[in-house]
């Protein structure tokens, strides 16, 4: 990622990741101008060749594209609607974390105001910012994406997900779900293990081969969802209901907290009660798409 352009970029909001990417832009070659509430945390990138604008207007002001990485949308709205007279015919491209709804909601703000505007996730933490396995997620306008992908480019792997603004941040939570669920299920068996004197460190390889085996099975499964037809090819969720049971009954028989096996056991009796005993486990999908007081 040693690119070097001379598209000038303001950055506003420096928190840990609002430092990475200005900082990465720097590195990139482009003239970063930026912006926090408090100028201190601007220091060092000043000092690399930043410029630190004194107002929010003289950052807009200061690049045609401006990066919004600050607290939530509400905060972006304050800021920016501070300096409304300098948004007209800026591209904004927010990289604050919210849901689909504020990003929907902030496209149309910013574009009653003037400015285009794109949205978008990082999947990565600021170490990351500036290389490969950082992912950077976008939404909103093609012709916006594609006349700014190469500066983008600077921060981290890029993809266009599609017109909708809120698609960066539906995928930003969905992967936090597949996160959280992951590793909460790792923790499960770490706590389960412990009580016979195994260590997480001597869990973790099987963890990994275990979690790396399931992945394989997704495309697969998501063929099923697409198709809502669930023959059980593997396993019949009534099987794997049985399974649950010795996974809760060993929980509570050690002493280790059985909530989570028992949440998704709750969801896979519904769905047996409703006649799905005999398919395969992806036709929890409809448990999953189902509000939780139906």
């Amino acid at each position: 990622m040693n690119r070097t352009t001379d598209t000038p970029v303001t950055v506003i909001g420096l928190g840990l990741m609002g430092r990475a990417l200005a900082g990465a832009l720097l590195k990139a070659g482009h003239p970063t101008t930026v912006w926090n509430r408090t100028p201190s945390k601007a220091d060092r990138l000043v000092a690399e060749g930043a410029r630190l604008a004194p107002t929010v207007g003289d950052a807009l002001k200061a690049s045609s594209l401006t990066i919004i990485c600050v607290t939530d949308y509400q905060a972006m709205r304050e800021l920016l609607g501070a300096s409304e007279g300098e948004l007209d015919g800026r591209m904004l491209i927010n990289l604050t974390s919210g849901d689909s709804a504020q990003a929907r909601e902030a496209a149309r703000w910013a574009e009653q105001r003037g400015a285009r505007y794109l949205d978008g996730a990082i999947m990565a933490i600021p170490s990351a910012i500036g290389t490969a396995e950082a992912s950077i997620l976008q939404s909103g306008p093609q012709s916006d994406f594609e006349v700014h992908k190469s500066t983008l480019d600077a921060l981290g792997t890029v993809t266009y997900l599609g017109a909708d603004h809120g698609l960066a941040s539906l995928y930003d939570v969905a992967g936090l779900a597949m996160m959280w669920s992951v590793l909460n299920a790792w923790l499960q068996g770490t706590a389960l293990l412990r009580t016979a004197g195994v260590d997480a460190g001597t869990f973790a390889p099987f963890a990994q081969q275990i979690a790396a085996g399931v992945a394989e099975w997704l495309p697969g499964y998501a063929e099923q969802i697409d198709s809502g037809s669930f023959p059980a090819e593997v396993s019949a969720l009534e099987t794997d209901a049985r399974a649950m049971s010795h996974l809760i009954e060993e929980s509570e028989a050690v002493g280790v907290n059985a909530e989570l096996p028992k949440l998704i056991k709750a969801m896979a009796d519904r769905a047996i009660a409703a006649g799905h005993g005999g398919e395969q486990y992806p036709v929890l999908i409809e448990e999953f798409s189902r509000p939780a007081n139906d």
